[in-house]
């Protein structure tokens, strides 16, 4: 139950990401709704790892909370906000996401 809940922190922390990249796209009331999100998900998101580091390592639900975090962000910025999806880019996000499965596999 432990690894679903850090799943879901990581996919949070991908939506506060998101809603960043949003709210610098807007102005006016539409730009605070997006922060307001931002803050919804970052508790959200930190709340869980919190709760998910009381029974597994705190270094690898760490590093499985960021990688997952940062392979969601970049997928978000190449599909939402149309970044650059070069060869290289996408072999380094491969290799992040082979580590995270590695650390999964390795821990307690």
């Amino acid at each position: 139950m432990n690894w679903i809940l850090l799943i879901i922190a990581g996919l949070f922390e991908v939506a506060f990401a998101a809603c960043l990249g949003k709210a610098k796209e807007t102005t006016g009331n539409e730009m605070i709704l997006w922060y307001a999100g931002f803050i919804v998900c970052l508790t959200i998101s930190m709340f869980l790892l919190v709760k998910v580091t009381q029974e597994l390592p705190v270094g690898t639900a760490y590093a499985v909370w960021t990688g997952i975090g940062a392979v969601g962000t970049v997928l978000v910025g190449i599909f939402v906000f149309k970044e650059p999806a070069s060869f290289w880019r996408v072999f380094f996000l491969f290799t992040l996401i082979t580590s995270i499965v590695g650390l999964k596999f390795v821990s307690n």
